[in-house]
C-alpha cells in the first residue's frame, strides 16, 4: 500500500502539471462569472508573480519520482503524501472548475490548500530539498492563492465591502495564517518565502494605495518572523 501511494503522487504530480496543457488558461475570474466584474482586483498579484508555478510543477515531480525510486515505503514520507494526495487530486482539475464557477473554486483552493499546507508541516526531516522545501513552495503559494480567491469572490458578489475592502481583509488574513503555519516549522523558509513572494507582487501590483501598503507591512511581518526565527533557533 505504501508503494502505491508513492506512485499515486506521481502519477498525480505529472497530471496535475499537465493539466494548463489540456485545460483553457485561467488569468482570474472573467466578467460573467461574477454579479460585479472584478477588472484587476486589488487583492491580485501581479502577473509575473504566477511565473512560480513552473517551478512548483517541475520541483513536486522531482521530489514524487524521488519518493518513489528512494522512499517508496518510507513512514515519514507516507504521512506528508496523504495530504498532499488530497491537494493534488483537487489542483488537477482546479483549472477546469475556475474557469466554470468563482464560488467553487473557492472552496476547492481551500481545501487544496489545506493539503499542501499539511503535506509541509508532516513533511520528513531528511531530504529537505527534496519534499520540505518544494512542498513549502506549493503550500506558500496557495495559502496566498485561496486568499486571493476569497477576495476576488466576496467582492464579485458584493458582499459587505467593496474590492478595496476585501483587499485589505485577505491581505491580513493571509499574513495571519502564514505566520501561524510558520511558527511550527520556524526554520522551513521555502514556506514563508514564497508567501512574501506573493505579497510582494501585491505590492507591485498596487502601488502605495492602501492594499498595497497592507500587502507592505504584511511582506515585512513575514520577512521579520522568518528572521527572528533563524537567529533564535541558531
Amino acid at each position: 500500500m505504501k508503494t502505491l501511494i508513492a506512485w499515486g503522487v506521481l502519477a498525480l504530480s505529472v497530471a496535475f502539471a499537465a493539466a494548463p496543457l489540456v485545460t483553457s488558461p485561467f488569468t482570474g475570474f472573467t466578467a460573467d462569472q461574477l454579479p460585479v466584474p472584478q477588472i484587476d482586483p486589488p487583492v491580485q498579484p501581479a502577473g509575473w508573480a504566477f511565473s512560480i508555478w513552473g517551478l512548483i510543477y517541475l520541483w513536486l515531480i522531482v521530489s514524487a519520482a524521488y519518493g518513489v525510486r528512494k522512499r517508496p515505503r518510507a513512514e515519514d514520507w507516507r504521512r506528508a503524501r496523504l495530504p498532499l494526495l488530497m491537494a493534488l487530486g483537487i489542483g488537477t482539475p482546479w483549472l477546469a472548475i475556475a474557469n466554470a464557477s468563482a464560488i467553487w473554486a473557492t472552496i476547492t483552493i481551500f481545501i487544496m490548500a489545506a493539503g499542501a499546507i499539511g503535506a509541509f508541516l508532516m513533511a520528513p526531516e531528511r531530504d529537505v530539498w527534496l519534499a520540505r522545501v518544494p512542498y513549502g513552495i506549493f503550500a506558500g503559494w496557495l495559502s496566498a492563492a485561496s486568499f486571493v480567491s476569497l477576495g476576488s469572490t466576496a467582492a464579485g458578489y458584493g458582499l459587505v465591502m467593496n474590492q478595496t475592502g476585501w483587499a485589505i481583509l485577505c491581505i491580513i488574513l493571509a499574513t495571519l495564517l502564514a505566520l501561524a503555519v510558520q511558527s511550527h516549522r520556524p526554520r522551513a523558509a521555502s514556506y514563508g518565502l514564497t508567501v512574501a513572494w506573493a505579497l510582494m507582487a501585491i505590492v507591485v501590483a498596487n502601488g502605495f494605495n492602501v492594499p498595497g501598503v497592507v500587502a507592505l507591512a504584511s511582506l515585512a511581518a513575514v520577512l521579520g518572523a522568518l528572521a527572528l526565527a533563524r537567529r533564535v533557533s541558531s
